[in-house]
């Protein structure tokens, strides 16, 4: 009865279902995983921007690099801007995905070591090449407080580093090669500015990260599941529907089926 699953469309029919199921079953634990990933970011995330200021100094050093446990950590420095150091970092977006720069200042420590503050974004002027307007930041000793970033580089951004850019712009940030540029010692990492706030004349600050949204993994993974668990039933279907016909085809005095188009 069963014999016509032996057929050539049906075996090929079978292998589609064999390979589909375990295929659906990975994509789903594909995007489960990428939940999870968001879940514990999102902690992380939160975590980070409740603990409390403490020194960059407490946190990261030259050539260190910033661990995910210390992403988004809020640190305070004290020192002066060196505005002759300030560079302006390519197709940046703004919250509204308006493109531009990032500001990016060294603060100059009181043991004479840096460390990047990016102040912020700012638009693209008429010419892309020059070096933008940028307001400037205080004058004098200042502290400042801002969320801890780790060094940019291709492989975590996707930015490729290029060369022959216009003079004082660069496409990543990297504490590296602001130490050389630089010739001073620089701390790992970045402080995305928090306070004191730069206000309608200075640059637009950077929004705190999103950490409320899961997006729709979950809802991905569930129903990539949904599906592999049709393929089955889809097949048992097919198979029933197959059985009624045979046997309807065998009672006497029933038609025989149309051959198919083509």
């Amino acid at each position: 009865m069963y014999r016509f699953l032996l057929t050539r469309q049906w075996v090929i029919l079978t292998l589609i279902a064999l390979v589909l199921v375990p295929s659906m079953v990975e994509l789903g634990f594909w995007q489960f995983h990428r939940h999870e990933r968001r879940v514990a970011q999102n902690g992380l995330i939160a975590d980070s921007l409740a603990a409390a200021p403490v020194p960059v100094e407490e946190l990261t050093s030259p050539g260190h690099t910033v661990p995910r446990a210390d992403y988004w950590r809020t640190a305070r420095a004290t020192g002066t801007f060196d505005t002759g150091g300030e560079v302006v970092v390519r197709r940046r977006t703004n919250a509204e995905d308006r493109v531009g720069f990032h500001v990016l200042t060294p603060l100059v420590l009181a043991d004479g070591r840096a460390v990047l503050v990016n102040r912020g974004w700012v638009p693209f002027g008429a010419d892309q090449t020059a070096f933008p307007e940028v307001p400037a930041p205080p004058r004098g000793t200042v502290t400042v407080t801002g969320r801890l970033k780790a060094d940019e580089t291709t492989g975590t951004s996707g930015i490729k580093d290029l060369a022959g850019l216009p003079p004082r712009q660069v496409m990543l940030i990297s504490s590296a090669q602001q130490a050389e540029r630089l010739d001073r010692e620089v701390l790992g990492g970045y402080l995305e500015l928090t306070e004191p706030q730069s206000g309608a004349e200075g640059p637009e600050q950077i929004p705190a990260p999103d950490h409320d949204s899961i997006g729709a993994h979950m809802a991905y993974a569930v129903q990539w599941w949904l599906f592999a668990a049709g393929v089955p039933v889809g097949w048992v279907v097919l198979v029933r529907r197959e059985l009624r016909d045979r046997a309807a085809a065998r009672r006497p005095g029933t038609p025989e089926p149309a051959p198919a188009a083509g």
